[in-house]
């Protein structure tokens, strides 16, 4: 084998779980978690089914790869923004919920919403792996903007699990009916008006009263 080739194979080895974690997703959405049979993820990321457990012995631990491979790494990229944009309480926070839309709820990775609504109580770990890799990291995360707001007097200070949830659960249901009801109705991305209407009444129920004009 030449040195190329080498390289090119090696190469290959290196993106393979990634490959099969993308072919995992897929047929999680299509087919659902229970359903979906090892051997036809092989088969999808055009592979042998040994090929398969030389990288993963289950369906939990391609499920796993999937949040590793496609969101875990996002995270990264809005917590970034908490010290790039902390002087901008509104931009911050739009900019997180407007990226978690276009990178994970109008993505296939939206679909894992409603496959951990649907089949949580028959793979509870797999639904408190989800939980504890995504769930609470990305809770935190915008209970961490919606501070900094707070404190810099741009976001009026309320009990701030109730803001999480009121701010978020809009998208996390959109991606939900996305891939509940796409066979009647729905697009694969929101319209404009959705998100201009959206954050118009989240950030008038957030920002703080402006202060009253003191009297000579």
């Amino acid at each position: 084998m030449s040195p190329v080739e080498a390289v090119r194979r090696q190469r290959r080895k290196e993106a393979r779980p990634a490959e099969l974690a993308a072919a995992a997703l897929s047929l999680f959405i299509e087919k659902g978690f229970a359903a979906t049979r090892l051997d036809e993820v092989a088969a999808r990321a055009g592979v042998s089914k040994g090929t398969l457990y030389l990288y993963f012995d289950s369906k939990e631990a391609l499920f796993k790869a999937v949040i590793e491979e496609g969101v875990v790494p996002l995270f990264e990229e809005f917590e970034a923004k908490l010290e790039t944009l902390q002087d901008d309480p509104e931009r911050l926070l739009r900019e997180i919920l407007q990226g978690w839309w276009d990178k994970v709820g109008s993505t296939d990775l939206g679909g894992i919403c409603k496959l951990m609504i649907s089949e949580a109580g028959n793979f509870p770990d797999v639904a408190r792996y989800h939980h504890e890799a995504v769930i609470v990291r990305w809770m935190a995360l915008l209970g961490r903007a919606y501070a900094i707001g707070v404190e810099r007097g741009v976001f009026r200070d309320m009990d701030v699990e109730t803001v999480r949830q009121l701010v978020f659960f809009p998208l996390l249901m959109q991606a939900v009916w996305k891939n509940s009801m796409s066979c009647c109705e729905v697009t694969r991305t929101l319209p404009e008006a959705y998100f201009s209407t959206y954050f118009e009444m989240i950030f008038r129920g957030l920002r703080a009263a402006p202060l009253p004009e003191s009297r000579p």
